[in-house]
């Protein structure tokens, strides 16, 4: 029976394995998740497979493309992200690093925040109070947190964490993200260098299309939790 269940789970991802398994490829690629700004989601130390040309593919695609300051920031086959999509991409102020977040805002969309909550074209996204919960501040370091289910305009939900609804990033302007953008989030919401931040003060600030690298589909496994295999993201 348990030999059952691991084959149902792993054999509609062996395509996916096969590219990804700590390597690059056109179809697939592996990460390890350095930091807990996307909690409770993925934690530190999940090694996730993301589908390479889920958004099309792009020069950011090219293991090299850092390395070429000139390189031109083309795509083919471009369409993007859902709402809601967790994405993998360069970081805008370091191409060498890949970064993962939750995509919360499409070009032309309104995007605010006011105590924490996330505002979208006018209305704020519905939470559900799901209880007392914890965030890893850093490895192995835990403090006080809740759990909340943020709900999307398409009804697509996922969980969030946060510490507090009074901090420096839980109140944003509202503003509109400009077309070839994106307003990224992290699901730690209190601990996430995302949007809500420029990227010349270490965050993502708003995310060009181009650096997009695939779509985070599979938790494979977790080099600190060995419950954490086989998960969808």
């Amino acid at each position: 029976m348990i030999l059952r269940q691991i084959l149902q789970k792993t054999l509609p991802a062996l395509p996916l394995l096969v590219g990804a398994f700590f390597i690059h490829s056109a179809l697939g690629a592996g990460y390890v998740v350095p930091s807990a700004s996307m909690e409770p989601t993925l934690e530190i130390g999940d090694e996730i497979i993301a589908v390479v040309p889920s958004y099309g593919w792009g020069t950011a695609n090219l293991p090299f493309a850092a390395q070429i300051p000139a390189l031109p920031h083309l795509r083919i086959f471009t369409h993007l992200p859902h709402r809601g999509d967790v994405v993998v991409f360069r970081a805008p102020a370091n191409l060498n690093e890949t970064w993962v977040k939750r995509v919360i805002g499409l070009p032309g969309d309104r995007v605010a925040l006011s105590n924490g909550h996330v505002f979208l074209n006018g209305k704020a996204l519905p939470w559900h109070d799901k209880g007392p919960d914890q965030a890893e501040l850093t490895p192995g370091i835990f403090t006080p947190a809740r759990r909340y289910e943020e709900t999307l305009p398409d009804g697509t939900h996922h969980d969030i964490l946060k510490l507090t609804t009074a901090g420096t990033l839980d109140t944003v302007s509202t503003f509109t993200v400009p077309a070839g953008q994106l307003f990224v989030m992290g699901d730690n919401r209190d601990d996430s260098a995302d949007s809500r931040v420029p990227a010349k003060d270490g965050g993502v600030g708003l995310l060009p299309v181009w650096n997009l690298q695939g779509k985070a589909v599979t938790v494979l496994f977790s080099w600190r939790n060995l419950k954490r295999l086989l998960l969808s993201v």
